[in-house]
């Protein structure tokens, strides 16, 4: 059975360059999925196709169990979308934003105020509920737009780049709202230029690549796929690295997809892709040891999101502005979901 979110074979041109190239995806009920890729994957464009600010060229979208491109109206009315950048009215007080959408959704005045109220309290923002929006912080703003998303209890939830520009206090904030909403049951697709919070938030990640999806599975599961556990060793004496490069790679596991033992001569470091733990590793010690090579560092870690990016992409993380758009082109202005703040005053 599809889930609260499905697509198949999504696709999407913008003249000669192909953003969406038969794009698949199903979040279940309930769970997150987070979407990473690097900077012109079509992470964004697939993020309206969904929630039809964008008619995609091919394909079949399902979200909240309403096919995309015949209901559009319907879809919105059940989904909420938080942009890169938050969408409120600077010259509105934190209440008066929300009550706007509200009514703008022709809830009745009292609903609306109440709903507005009910989430100043929950986004911890009842304090600065009668100040104009723009004496507010960046973490209070993306709070107060995420609040905004949230207004007609939305099932299913996309936010792109929630986080972007925020500080690590700020992020951890958002983090935990999120986490609130899932636990409650909303389906979340996530789209984020920080490895470490899909890690931390996403139960299941795909990584888009020149419009198509080239892995997705578990954080552990793509981790793996690098190559699991590695050890790094930090050679004291420069002329002792080849020898050392050759006792672990003794100790490592070769074959495709591996890596095998690499080598930083400038940093002296030494890393090779194990399978064996912390018992394997104080094997190393020791026979590093009765070899006489000195070490100043030496270390058992997994591979990281990071690592997944360069093993599968060739390229870093995203940043900003990707799909090559203009910074907000389409985005934070719709409110994810909400209509266009200058269209509904139309």
């Amino acid at each position: 059975m599809p889930g609260a979110i499905h697509a198949e074979g999504l696709v999407k041109t913008f003249g000669d360059v192909k953003a969406l190239d038969g794009v698949d995806l199903d979040v279940p009920e309930g769970t997150v999925l987070g979407l990473l890729g690097p900077n012109g994957a079509g992470k964004t464009t697939a993020v309206r196709c969904l929630t039809t600010l964008l008619r995609p060229d091919r394909g079949k979208a399902v979200v909240a169990g309403i096919d995309v491109l015949e209901q559009p109206d319907a879809v919105r009315r059940s989904i909420g979308l938080s942009g890169q950048f938050a969408a409120v009215d600077e010259y509105l007080t934190g209440r008066e934003n929300l009550q706007m959408v509200g009514q703008l959704y022709r809830m009745r005045a009292r609903a609306a105020k109440a709903r507005a109220d009910e989430l100043l309290e929950q986004f911890h923002l009842a304090d600065a509920a009668d100040r104009t929006a723009k004496t507010y912080s960046g973490g209070m703003r993306r709070r107060l737009d995420l609040a905004a998303a949230l207004v007609v209890s939305p099932p299913v939830m996309f936010m792109d780049e929630p986080t972007t520009g925020l500080d690590p206090r700020n992020r951890q904030e958002l983090w935990g709202v999120i986490k609130e909403l899932v636990s409650g049951g909303t389906t979340l697709l996530l789209t984020t230029q920080y490895l470490e919070e899909a890690d931390h938030l996403a139960h299941d990640i795909a990584v888009v690549d020149h419009g198509r999806v080239i892995a997705q599975g578990t954080s552990d599961q793509l981790k793996a796929r690098t190559g699991g556990e590695r050890v790094e060793v930090v050679v004291h004496e420069r002329q002792r690295i080849q020898e050392a490069s050759a006792l672990l790679d003794r100790f490592g596991l070769p074959g495709p997809g591996r890596g095998g033992t690499q080598v930083e001569e400038h940093m002296r470091k030494i890393t090779t892709p194990v399978s064996g733990g912390a018992k394997l590793l104080a094997e190393i010690i020791r026979e590093l040891d009765v070899r006489g090579i000195e070490i100043d560092d030496i270390g058992l870690r997994r591979p990281t999101l990071d690592d997944v990016f360069l093993s599968l992409t060739g390229h870093a993380p995203a940043t900003e502005g990707e799909d090559g758009e203009r910074p907000g082109a389409g985005r934070g202005g719709t409110g994810q979901g909400r209509p266009h703040r200058k269209e509904a005053a139309q």
